[in-house]
């Protein structure tokens, strides 16, 4: 499924785990694993002085890729490194659009201070901007791989359509379970939102996105699916929930592009979800209004 797969990385103590999981990933799919380390060049303290600085950031980076890749060929894994010079996370994003890369794994955090290259913030640039899904994973979290369950939260939107089509295709090869989550936001249904005739339209309009996933995924070859809907009055809460109480492993979930992340409900709760979730959470970018 994946053929090659791009793990950015800085170094430090948070990537570890992350690059653990990318090399399983590459192991399992018999895939390339590319090794980027981005010099920061932006910076002022960099680009003032330039020269010897610029050199030593950009032999440090090659040690670091180089043990990257060291760690990956013991696990057998083929292993392509870069060192490149520019804005981390847009040279993360050009990068895996040029080597036409199948998937991005991140950490969410990195150093911290002056040295940091992929602390958060860049990781959700990435996610926002990269058109290749970004598989994000937290300080807290601990996967393994295959994955067994898998959820994917949908409302039927063209944005969460995008991370079924990956998703379901994921479940179907690794023959893993996968969860299908609506959620209704009682918060956005106004001052009378007990009324039941509200609950009841809502819950129904739920219901049938569920339902429409549940026949794309059954289409891609999902033999077990398990679809749910709840109202609660937070999407975030209730997916991590729906998350504890599932053992899912990883959270398939789709963000508008650059223009419209924080535009549509989804695109919110992705955001909160790449930050707080406890287990890696895979993002499929929908293409932008003026990309459709």
């Amino acid at each position: 499924m994946f053929t090659d797969i791009l793990f950015p990385t800085d170094g430090s103590d948070g990537t570890a785990r992350a690059l653990d999981h990318a090399i399983d990933i590459a192991a399992a799919h018999d895939a390339t694993l590319h090794v980027l380390n981005v010099a920061d060049t932006t910076r002022d303290s960099v680009t003032n002085v330039r020269g010897d600085v610029v050199d030593a950031l950009e032999e440090s980076g090659t040690g670091v890729v180089d043990e990257a890749a060291e760690r990956a060929s013991d696990r057998g894994v083929e292993t392509v490194t870069t060192v490149e010079q520019g804005e981390p996370y847009q040279t993360i994003v050009d990068y895996a659009t040029a080597q036409d890369v199948g998937l991005v794994v991140m950490p969410t955090q990195g150093r911290s201070g002056l040295s940091r290259l992929l602390l958060g913030s860049t990781t959700e640039r990435v996610v926002r901007h990269s058109d290749v899904p970004v598989l994000t994973i937290g300080p807290d979290a601990d996967p393994t791989y295959p994955y067994h369950d898998l959820l994917v939260p949908t409302d039927g939107s063209d944005c969460a359509t995008a991370a079924l089509t990956l998703g379901a295709d994921l479940a179907a090869l690794d023959d893993a379970t996968l969860h299908l989550l609506s959620v209704v936001a009682v918060t956005s249904l106004g001052v009378d939102v007990r009324a039941d005739i509200q609950i009841d339209a809502f819950e129904e309009g739920a219901q049938e996105a569920v339902d429409e996933a549940g026949t794309v995924a059954t289409d891609a070859g999902v033999d077990s699916i398990t679809k749910s809907v709840e109202i609660d009055t937070s999407i975030h809460r209730a997916i991590l929930s729906y998350v504890d109480e599932h053992d899912i492993d990883v959270v398939v979930v789709g963000t508008h592009g650059r223009t419209g992340f924080d535009r549509y409900m989804l695109g919110s709760v992705t955001e909160k979800l790449v930050r707080s979730a406890p287990v890696p959470v895979l993002t499929v970018r929908d293409a932008p209004d003026d990309e459709e």
